[in-house]
């Protein structure tokens, strides 16, 4: 028989968090497993009124990319749906300002979109809170 060196396998601290450098992001879900963790987190986690609000805005926006086959877009949507999931099962979203990167990444239509939900949400928190608020009503010509 002929002698044979084996190359073993040796732990290396190259890419760990030991070496300095950041751990590999999370593996994303599928969009199924995601839409489907999504709402279970918003049944969990959300009161009612709160619920309706992100399930339809959730329904709509997966249907809006249903057919999207860019894989860079594909994987921003994912990525941005699981880190908004994990928020909402830590309770790190209440009270939280949005990254200046983000919006800057924005399109109009994206930052109006935003401007109206900041709107309801100040308008609704009026009703609830002061009494003396009526609600803005647009003149009739």
């Amino acid at each position: 028989m002929r002698a044979t060196r084996f190359l073993r396998a040796v732990p290396s601290s190259i890419g760990t968090q030991s070496s300095g450098l950041r751990s590999p992001p999370p593996a994303l879900l599928p969009p199924i497993p995601l839409y489907r963790r999504l709402l279970r987190s918003h049944r969990k986690h959300l009161t009612p009124e709160l619920r309706v609000l992100g399930d339809e805005y959730i329904k709509s926006e997966f249907r809006a990319h249903r057919d999207t086959e860019n894989p860079v877009h594909i994987v921003g949507f994912l990525s941005e749906w699981q880190r908004y999931a994990q928020m909402i099962e830590g309770d790190s979203w209440r009270g939280e300002k949005m990254d200046k990167t983000k919006v800057d990444k924005m399109s109009d239509e994206q930052i109006a979109q935003m401007y109206e939900l900041m709107q309801a949400i100040r308008e609704r928190e009026l009703a609830e809170n002061d009494p003396e608020y009526k609600p803005h009503t647009p003149p009739t010509e």
